[in-house]
């Protein structure tokens, strides 16, 4: 087995099984995954720094529904 100083040896083993099994290259798993992880790590801070926003603004989860409804009726009234 090669060794690779981002990845241990069990998950090197790992990558390299499921390229395998799936007939890719082990730098074509590794990089699905690591835009799959840098993808999901920018949602989750998009998410908190919203989340932030909406605390500071005083906006709560249970008004959402009547926000987003009150934008839609302003929207439609073409203000």
């Amino acid at each position: 087995m090669a060794t690779n100083p981002l990845l241990s040896d069990e998950l090197l083993h790992q990558v390299e099984e499921t390229a395998r099994t799936q007939n890719r290259q082990p730098a074509e798993v590794v990089s699905e995954a690591v835009i799959k992880y840098l993808e999901n790590l920018s949602w989750v801070q998009f998410v908190e720094n919203h989340e932030r926003r909406a605390r500071a603004l005083g906006i709560m989860e249970e008004d959402v529904d009547r926000l987003i409804a009150e934008v839609r009726a302003e929207n439609r009234s073409g203000r």
